[in-house]
């Protein structure tokens, strides 16, 4: 799955025993998923995968992001969460012969989402319990614009990624450098800020069309790295999914 930090206002924060009913309440579908790699030699990548944007109970899923709600904080919840990552990729192109695989990272932390009535507030705190021991923040702004059948949600946002984070997956050790065509590079913490777009379009009464997509500018830690080639990391998906309510 394509790494997003996606926000829509579906959910609702109510009262617990409205919030917390045992039935699906969201988006369950499947979608088209892109990503233009900023890795040296590796190009553009698209794949059919599930798309989930609901609550069930306490429990919830955000496209990549999935947990727990908690305790009650301001508009929302403290969230115990999880997220799909697949910012690892295989060394297995002549160009990175002596470099090793980096592994997708596995984050787990907190978070919250803030719904507002000035627009959604998402923060989360991940540590990767993956290869990287790293660590990463993010918060996000969503807001809302409503038209006939159609709602249109822009975004902005940042994240912070520790050093073990940026090195694991963009440095090159003494050892790599001595196997490869690579010199050593070790980087430091990365704050990358991003602007997004999130349409939904209504097709019936229990259809959607969404379309996202996100552009993200890297930190020089990231962009100084010799396995990186792109300054700018850019997603995009359209998705069909049926709302349960």
């Amino acid at each position: 799955m394509v790494p997003f930090a996606v926000g829509t206002v579906h959910a609702q924060v109510g009262d617990d025993s409205k919030e917390f009913r045992n039935r699906i309440d969201g988006d369950i579908g499947v979608g088209g998923y892109y990503a233009r790699s900023v890795i040296r030699g590796k190009s553009e990548r698209t794949q059919a995968l599930p798309y989930a944007y609901f609550d069930y109970g306490r429990a919830f899923a955000r496209i990549d992001t999935f947990g727990i709600k908690t305790l009650k904080v301001g508009y929302g919840y403290l969230e115990l969460s999880g997220r799909v990552s697949l910012d690892g990729f295989k060394a297995n192109t002549t160009s990175f012969r002596g470099l090793n695989d980096r592994k997708d990272p596995v984050p787990l932390g907190i978070g919250t989402l803030q719904e507002t009535p000035y627009g959604a507030l998402f923060i989360n705190a991940f540590h990767d319990v993956g290869k990287s021991n790293g660590n990463l923040l993010e918060m996000i702004y969503a807001g809302q614009f409503e038209m006939p059948r159609l709602s249109v949600y822009p975004q902005i946002g940042a994240e912070r990624v520790s050093r073990q984070y940026v090195n694991y997956l963009y440095g090159v050790s003494t050892r790599e450098a001595v196997t490869s065509q690579y010199g050593p590079y070790q980087g430091g913490n990365a704050t990358n800020p991003y602007i997004a777009l999130l349409i939904d379009r209504t097709i019936s009464d229990d259809w959607h069309l969404n379309i996202y997509v996100r552009h993200k500018w890297l930190a020089s830690s990231i962009q100084d790295s010799p396995i990186v080639s792109r300054k700018t990391m850019d997603n995009a998906f359209a998705s069909i999914s049926y709302r349960f309510k």
